[in-house]
């Protein structure tokens, strides 16, 4: 239908001309987005930047053909970063300054990627959370509309399906378990290559946030991977084969979006969620720290970003400073999505910085990153202010990073304005934060739409919980002589609600006080959380605590897979501690579920 002399018209014209018939033919013009974060993988874990062991040759390639965010900035932990990353706010602003404890749940009333997309995207999530396991925290309450996770912060954490490993799991597919075959990282990336394929059939743009559990802890991957790396210690040949595989399942991703034809129109994003958690020792790229750490071996890690039809397609360094709270405004910009919310966000836009043909001079600026880890934050406690140019630490101590990449030589006394300078920032930062510290995350109860709730040990308040199922077998974390733990819940609806205490999760139907054989061990330099014995703990009662007062209480016999009691819940925030009582003492249920009754 047009019939127009191209050698007339000026090349913008031509262009926009050209990209309107590409979009009538493809009936789509925004571009799709492919995000792959993997878990405890540091700056220094790839063949491209320098390590000397270990093989990636896909994220070699993808380093070659990519715009490289050299200074670019994560928590030194993994839900921290994901809820930067996910909102756009620094992960203390959140709610999310754990992995446990009931810290790592995204507040209500952030919005997530997902959520600012939703509106034009196709929206999906593979792998890891880590932000909440329960309603409203969970991804498919967050804007994720096809969902296929574990549980928690890994396979075979506590809230993840009882018994899982890293092979032949069984995973939450829109809520629902299902189980699976093979290593955990090859399914999560099955499960996102169809729903590539899917859409893209249907010309419809998507937004993939795979995040791979991988290689965090437990060590685990097929032997064929391990044998790559037979000359080195055990737990280096896992930890860098988990990452091989990693590469490989990149290499078929980035072959896929070819094969449809639409590698084009693509973003690709690899990045990582923060240093290194074992490759140190072999290689970290000449800086001080790893995971948990704050300096930059903990917190400074990948971040490239590849798209051919926005002339992102060649290799170029950018050594400006940014964080992970720049990504959900840049992808909002650069694909074109309304901030519908009206989110005011703490990171910035990167549109200029990364576009080829836009030369700009980027202001310097100062960003924070920290590793709280506590139930509520502490001032200055494993921070880092940075600059461009400088580092402080702690509060005291200042880093040259030009000059100093290492860390090694504190120049504070020399420096006093500008440590002065990064204290004020903090302080005004902290500051700006400090009032949200108080908003605890809740676990709601009463929603009509969900009335059964199950919790878990692992977001225990006030005590450290046990993480992973090796730590619920042994009954680690829970024996104590007077529990001190509880959950933080928010009734919605007051009225009756049914509390069932259980020792192992519902899908195992173990009695309280069974003993458990240990499990089979699969391929790795790690035992898997299931080969620990399970003990008994020996219960004789269970009871009730709501508000720091005993309100039930009953005997546990000998075949009880469960104790219940009915209560009357009034709407608003509660401390909920359902605990079972020994001749030692007392153990905190491990597993609780709650359903409002009629």
């Amino acid at each position: 239908h047009y019939h127009y002399n191209l050698l007339s018209l000026p090349i913008m014209k031509i262009f926009i001309l050209l990209s309107s018939f590409i979009t009538l033919v493809s009936g789509q013009s925004r571009p799709n987005v492919v995000i792959v974060i993997t878990d405890d993988q540091g700056y220094g874990d790839l063949a491209c930047h320098g390590n000397p062991v270990i093989k990636t040759p896909n994220l070699d390639k993808l380093y070659s053909e990519s715009t490289v965010l050299t200074d670019y900035h994560v928590a030194p932990t993994c839900s921290p970063t994901r809820a930067a990353l996910l909102s756009g706010h620094w992960t203390n602003r959140t709610g999310v300054w754990h992995t446990i404890m009931g810290r790592s749940m995204l507040r209500e009333n952030e919005i997530t990627l997902g959520q600012h997309f939703q509106h034009a995207y196709a929206t999906a999530m593979f792998g890891k959370w880590h932000l909440g396991d329960n309603y409203p925290y969970r991804p498919e309450d967050r804007g994720f509309e096809e969902v296929y996770r574990h549980g928690g912060g890994g396979v075979g954490q506590t809230p993840d399906v009882w018994n899982n490993s890293y092979f032949d799991g069984a995973y939450f597919h829109n809520g629902k378990i299902e189980k699976a075959k093979g290593f955990c990282t090859d399914v999560f990336f099955q499960k996102a290559h169809e729903f590539i394929k899917k859409k893209a059939n249907s010309n419809e743009p998507f937004l993939a946030y795979i995040s791979t559990n991988a290689p965090h802890g437990p060590l685990h991957c097929p032997q064929k991977y391990l044998n790559l790396y037979k000359d080195q210690k055990a737990g280096i040949a896992a930890f860098f084969g988990m990452i091989t595989n990693i590469d490989d399942n990149v290499g078929k991703t980035r072959k896929l979006l070819v094969d449809l034809g639409i590698e084009n129109n693509t973003i690709f994003i690899f990045t990582t969620d923060n240093g290194t958690a074992s490759g140190r020792t072999v290689f970290n790229a000449g800086m001080r720290g790893q995971k948990g750490s704050e300096y930059d071996g903990g917190h400074r890690v990948p971040m490239f970003i590849h798209w051919p039809a926005g002339g992102i397609n060649e290799h170029r360094k950018i050594d400006t400073l940014c964080h992970a709270i720049d990504l959900v405004p840049t992808l909002l910009d650069v694909c074109e999505v309304k901030n519908a919310a009206k989110v005011k966000f703490d990171g910035t836009t990167l549109k200029d910085l990364i576009a080829p043909e836009i030369s700009i001079n980027w202001p310097d600026r100062m960003i924070i990153t920290d590793s709280q880890r506590v139930v509520d934050p502490i001032k200055w406690r494993k921070s880092a202010v940075m600059s461009q140019q400088y580092r402080l630490v702690n509060g005291e101590e200042l880093y040259d990073i030009k000059t100093d990449p290492g860390q090694e030589k504190n120049i504070s006394k020399e420096n006093p304005n500008q440590v002065a300078k990064m204290r004020a920032f903090y302080d005004q930062w902290w500051t700006d934060l400090e009032p949200s510290f108080a908003q605890t995350t809740e676990i709601q109860l009463g929603h009509p739409d969900h009335p059964k709730v199950t919790m878990t040990a692992h977001d225990w308040l006030n005590t450290g919980p046990p993480w992973h199922q090796g730590m619920i077998r042994g009954a680690k974390g829970g024996e104590k002589p007077k529990f001190s733990g509880h959950w933080a819940i928010k009734v919605l609806e007051e009225g009756n609600y049914k509390i069932s205490l259980l020792r192992w999760p519902e899908e195992a139907k173990h009695p309280i006080n069974a003993t458990l054989p240990p499990g089979s061990n699969v391929p790795g330099a790690s035992k898997a959380f299931r080969t620990t014995r399970g003990v008994s703990i020996k219960a004789t009662a269970a009871a009730l605590l709501l508000n720091g007062q005993e309100i039930a209480r009953k005997p546990v016999g000998k075949k009880d897979i469960a104790i219940s009691f009915t209560t009357k819940l009034i709407k608003g925030s509660h401390a909920i501690a359902p605990i079972f009582r020994s001749p030692k003492g007392e153990t905190g249920a491990f597993y609780c579920i709650i359903e409002k009754q009629p």
